[in-house]
């Protein structure tokens, strides 16, 4: 981590003629003033993609953004202030407007800046000039050839390929500063598949705070084989039954439901506004006996993880379940220090021009004792959900609705057929009273997520064992 913060002062700071100096100077501006916290937080990053269909590439894209942003926090009141560019006379005047949120007449010295080193849960790499272009695209032209040579019936298959290189730099009131570089891919295929008149598609990919030789050739056939096979299964779906039943998650990304209907329940904000079905229940029994839910970002090479978090915290693991009791909240240092609590490393922002504020990183369950086929064969009649789509929750009340992009009938604990348009309705604390069977496979999802909260997106990782929920879940069929 020291290598990486002399990095980022020397390619960020120095390339625009900023010091560190300089940026204490600035905080000492608002530290005239009466706040319980401020930072100063200068970005630079780069973007990449591109985008294949039908063999041809319909997209291309390289962007650069840097800036600052700058917050003053008082009491629960913030001031926020950010800038388009990264200059030290934008710095200084974004620090002049929000100083004005606490009463002038404070004593603080400028304090020497204090680097802070965590430890490295990923590499420090820039993945955009990992591969040239051609060879970008000759990656995307490899994931389509597979695709139509996997199966006869692939019609079209589009294929799209992320990079991200960016650097952070933290400064606080306290005269802590940190630094990060983060780098992110992610590759995505879509295939539709016809068979008469019947059109049906599947998805697949994954990533990491990763360099492009993570997509090998086993990688790509792993994708590829995934998306195929899901979107030939649902050419033989059927219309999914309605009613309520017994709903049987599978593992990995179905903890997209765990991280929806739970997880942003137990995010420090909407506790400390009372505004979470969780709130005011730590230390009481929400979940069945056996039900673990962690939260973790310093995962190595994992895409919701962070060497720090957006206030130069480390990021940890944080146990917000354990054996159905409620543990506690993720925080940040303002809700953290609102409600009394530890800061967890879970302070978050999507860009310079956005507040911080609590969010998931890598959220996901812990393993039971059942394997797979045990949980399948207990059910006799019911739902098993091999993966999803989209979904939403509300807060305030716990209640979801998700979309089943692969899933099957399932009765005397034997899976029947496939069916299609299969949603999932519940509450988040209702489902987790009723887990009767938790798999020991527990996983994260490929490398996906992206949360969004507020109008921010950060990307996110999810994750479970295979689950079965005896009630609580209402099955929506539809018709094919």
């Amino acid at each position: 981590m020291q290598n990486i913060f002399q990095t980022v002062s020397q390619d960020l700071l120095q390339a625009n003629q900023i010091g560190a100096e300089e940026i204490a100077q600035s905080l000492a501006i608002i530290g005239r003033h009466y706040v319980d916290y401020a930072d100063i937080y200068c970005q630079r990053t780069a973007y990449e993609s591109w985008h294949l269909d039908e063999g041809i590439v319909k997209l291309g894209s390289f962007q650069i953004d840097q800036g600052v942003g700058v917050r003053a926090v008082s009491g629960e009141k913030t001031a926020f202030a950010y800038a388009d560019s990264l200059t030290t006379d934008a710095i200084q005047r974004a620090a002049e407007t929000v100083k004005v949120i606490g009463a002038s007449g404070n004593i603080v010295p400028i304090r020497v800046p204090t680097p802070v080193f965590g430890k490295a849960i990923h590499g420090a790499f820039n993945p955009i000039v990992g591969l040239d272009s051609a060879a970008k695209v000759a990656l995307l032209q490899k994931v389509e050839k597979l695709a139509r040579a996997a199966d006869s019936r692939v019609v079209q298959v589009m294929a799209g390929l992320t990079c991200e290189h960016d650097m952070v730099y933290i400064a606080r009131l306290d005269g802590k500063h940190a630094a990060d570089i983060r780098p992110l891919i992610r590759l995505s295929l879509t295939v539709i598949v016809k068979q008469g008149n019947r059109r049906e598609q599947g998805s697949s990919g994954g990533g990491g705070r990763l360099d492009l030789r993570y997509f090998d050739d086993a990688k790509i056939e792993q994708y590829v084989s995934q998306a195929v096979k899901q979107a030939v299964i649902n050419l033989e779906a059927r219309p999914a039954p309605a009613g309520v039943m017994p709903v049987v998650l599978g593992n990995g990304w179905p903890g997209v439901l765990l991280h929806e209907a739970v997880g942003h329940g137990l995010e420090g904000d909407f506790n400390r506004k009372q505004t979470s079905v969780f709130t005011g229940k730590i230390g009481e029994q929400v979940a069945a006996k056996g039900v673990t839910v962690i939260d973790q970002g310093n995962i190595p090479d994992r895409r919701g993880s962070l060497n720090i978090d957006d206030e130069g915290n480390p990021t940890s693991r944080t146990v917000l379940i354990e054996d159905g009791i409620l543990m506690g909240y993720m925080q940040d240092e303002t809700n953290a220090r609102l409600m009394g609590m530890d800061v967890t490393g879970n302070g978050r922002r999507e860009s310079y021009s956005s507040v911080t504020m609590p969010r998931m990183t890598n959220t996901f369950m812990e393993n039971g004792i059942y394997e797979r086929d045990e949980i399948i064969a207990s059910l006799d009649k019911g739902i098993y959900a091999v993966n999803f789509g989209g979904g939403q929750v509300d807060i305030t009340s716990g209640k979801f609705v998700f979309s089943a992009s692969e899933a099957w009938w399932v009765e005397n604990g034997q899976l029947q057929y496939p069916v299609k348009g299969a949603t999932i309705i519940g509450s988040g604390t209702e489902v987790l009273k009723h887990v009767s069977m938790i798999g020991n496979d527990s996983a994260l999802d490929s490398g996906v997520g992206v949360c969004g909260k507020d109008g921010q997106s950060v990307p996110v990782g999810v994750g479970q064992p295979t689950l079965r929920i005896d009630a609580g879940l209402t099955v929506g069929g539809s018709e094919v």
